[in-house]
C-alpha cells in the first residue's frame, strides 16, 4: 500500500525506507524514536515529525495527512 502511494505522491514526497536489520540506520532510528515495525514518520523538509504512526495505517489516513501538506 506504501509503495503505491510513493508511486503516486513521488512529485511532492520522498519515502524513505529503513531496514530494521540493518545496523547503519540504527542512529537515525534512535534520533526519530522508533519503536517498532511498522513505524511510519511524516517528516517536513528540516527533518522534524509533522506526524507518525505506530502500527496498521491505513491508505486513506496517510492520503489524509499527505493532501493536508500542500
Amino acid at each position: 500500500m506504501v509503495h503505491g502511494l510513493e508511486v503516486e505522491y513521488y512529485q511532492d514526497i520522498d519515502f524513505v525506507y529503513l531496514d530494521i536489520d540493518d545496523p547503519r540506520t540504527n542512529e537515525f532510528k534512535s534520533l526519530l524514536g522508533y519503536a517498532y515495525q511498522p513505524h511510519l514518520f511524516l517528516l517536513d523538509g528540516q527533518g522534524n515529525i509533522i506526524q507518525q504512526w505506530i502500527g496498521p495505517v491505513s491508505e486513506s489516513e496517510l492520503r489524509t495527512a499527505f493532501d493536508g501538506l500542500g
